[in-house]
């Protein structure tokens, strides 16, 4: 049985994998859950940035978070990606949602508008008095073109049913301000992968994450060794981490991770477009970092 608080540790951020023809692969979806929950994961993020959640119907949404409640045999928590930069349109779609199975929902700043603060804040509280399960703010200012400020956070903590926040941010002061002042129980979340023992280190309860797809193992052990306070075993895996890190996005989010697993024979690196897949030479790229770095799984 898990140690760890819900929400706390590692949580992949699941690729949605498919065929050559971009339908979806069923198949690879429950072998990849099986793959990470007996890699030592903590919960799931399902149809989140990395899921390709922006590319896929209602009618798929509905069946891969079947498919995934049906191969999560450990029965770990399940957060689920609803968000959207139309407010009244997203709280209908939380209307028409099952949460059944369902812990959380990690919501997206609202994107593309460019809304001010206060446009935030109303949005945010408007979300979580709908939303039947606990909200997790979603800060990812390099997609969405505004940066959620420790200000707005820190006021969106007060609501009763917004419970963290995943920071994407990247900006490490920025985390630092929101754990000196959140509340006790407001949970700050790393949404980049070699800023989590960093952010670990500073009162983060882990990390949304990439990799973890790929190497849960590996991943893993780190994250539940900074959680333990052990910074120097953690420090042991972070720079093969950190070597491979920038090519997971040089042709973009979810492109380098699913050809890491498709070198690993798990899934196609196929990806909707507006995406292509990974090219030739970044697959060369990936597979001698891993060599080089003794990245198994």
């Amino acid at each position: 049985m898990h140690t760890l608080p819900k929400f706390h540790g590692v949580a992949p951020a699941l690729i949605t994998p498919m065929q050559s023809d971009r339908t979806i692969d069923w198949k690879a979806l429950g072998n990849l859950v099986q793959y990470v929950t007996t890699g030592g994961v903590d919960y799931l993020v399902v149809q989140g940035t990395t899921g390709e959640s922006v590319t896929t119907s209602a009618d798929e949404k509905k069946k891969i978070i079947a498919t995934v409640q049906e191969a999560n045999a450990k029965n770990l928590p399940i957060v689920y990606g609803l968000g959207g930069n139309h407010t009244e349109s997203l709280i209908a779609q939380i209307k028409q949602t099952s949460f059944d199975g369902i812990d959380a929902i990690l919501s997206v700043c609202p994107y593309y508008n460019k809304p001010s603060a206060r446009g935030v804040i109303q949005h945010y509280r408007a979300v979580a008095d709908a939303s039947p399960v606990p909200v997790i703010l979603y800060n990812i200012p390099g997609r969405t073109g505004i940066n959620l400020s420790p200000e707005t956070i820190l006021t969106l903590a007060e609501h009763p049913n917004i419970i963290g926040v995943k920071e994407a941010s990247c900006i490490i002061e920025q985390c630092m301000e929101i754990a000196a002042h959140k509340p006790a129980d407001f949970l700050l979340i790393s949404g980049d992968d070699v800023q989590a023992v960093p952010i670990i280190s500073i009162g983060g309860v882990g990390v949304m994450s990439v990799i973890a797809n790929a190497f849960p193992h590996q991943f893993s052990q780190m994250i539940h060794a900074a959680l333990a306070g052990d910074f120097a075993e953690a420090r042991k895996s972070l720079g093969s981490f950190l070597a491979i890190d920038p090519y997971l996005y040089e042709e973009g989010n979810p492109v380098g991770v699913k050809k890491i697993l498709a070198l690993k024979g798990m899934i196609q690196a196929q990806v909707r477009m507006p995406l292509a897949e990974a090219s030739e030479e970044l697959g060369v790229k990936l597979n001698r970092i891993i060599q080089q770095e003794n990245l198994s799984n």
